[in-house]
């Protein structure tokens, strides 16, 4: 079984195309506040997109599959082709990658970025809550996803901000990704809806219920549901320790 990633890897020297969440529709403008654009140099010299949220106002979450040796983090974004007053650009000066991660079976794919400044609260930009350690969320619940990640596995899409709902299954649902671990994971998506995040949503949040749940990770090549997101409140332990001595 394939699976990837899900940055939106731009190899060549031309004009990047970003893209959408497949199956969602376009968020209000900057209904969703907290949401962080990441644009990353990799060692490679290569230019990526991954998403990101605030939770910090020098702290933003996404998945240790976004490193790079440099990143930069737009807040207040809606259209990201079009620069809004709303935005604030601002570098990452530190990367903390969860330190268990490995980058072949994308367990513990979680990752806190520093920010040089602290971001200015503002009506487009705002922190998101994050769940306590001990937080169960059952399958079965409807939750959100948002990204300017791809819309069609080959395709382009609008540059603006996308959501769309997803169900959380059973872990069962994703027994096809062999490294799937359901303390440290959740499988997120309906296999019979064409509804998911893909290439560029990487990062992004689960949003149930108004708190960050999990953090888009990784899926199939064709982009069918269900993918798998990290479970963030596992991590609360670390994420905590991280903000304690930063």
């Amino acid at each position: 079984m394939h699976f990837l990633p899900l940055p939106l890897l731009l190899l060549l020297c031309c004009r990047a195309e970003a893209g959408e969440i497949i199956g969602g529709t376009e968020c209000k403008p900057h209904s969703r506040p907290y949401m962080a654009l990441l644009k990353i140099i990799t060692p490679q010299n290569r230019l990526m997109s991954c998403g990101g949220f605030l939770i910090r106002r020098n702290f933003v979450l996404t998945a240790a599959h976004c490193a790079g040796s440099s990143i930069m983090v737009t807040l207040g974004a809606h259209n990201i082709r079009k620069k809004e007053d709303t935005w604030q650009k601002l570098k990452v000066i530190k990367q903390f990658p969860h330190p268990k991660y490995d980058d072949l079976t994308l367990r513990h794919d979680i990752m806190l970025l520093k920010l040089k400044e602290k971001a200015n609260l503002t009506l487009a930009v705002g922190t998101l809550p994050l769940p306590p350690q001990f937080n169960s969320i059952p399958p079965g619940r409807m939750c959100r996803v948002a990204g300017w990640g791809r819309r069609q596995v080959n395709g382009t899409g609008s540059d603006t901000l996308q959501e769309v709902k997803q169900r959380l299954m059973d872990p069962q649902a994703c027994r096809q990704y062999r490294g799937f671990d359901h303390n440290l994971q959740l499988c997120v998506g309906n296999p019979r809806k064409t509804k998911t995040a893909f290439e560029g949503d990487s990062g992004g949040p689960l949003l149930c219920a108004g708190v960050a749940q999990g953090i888009v990770s990784y899926g199939q090549l064709d982009a069918k549901p269900p993918a798998v997101f990290t479970r963030i409140s596992y991590y609360r332990p670390w994420i905590n320790e991280v903000l304690k001595q930063n």
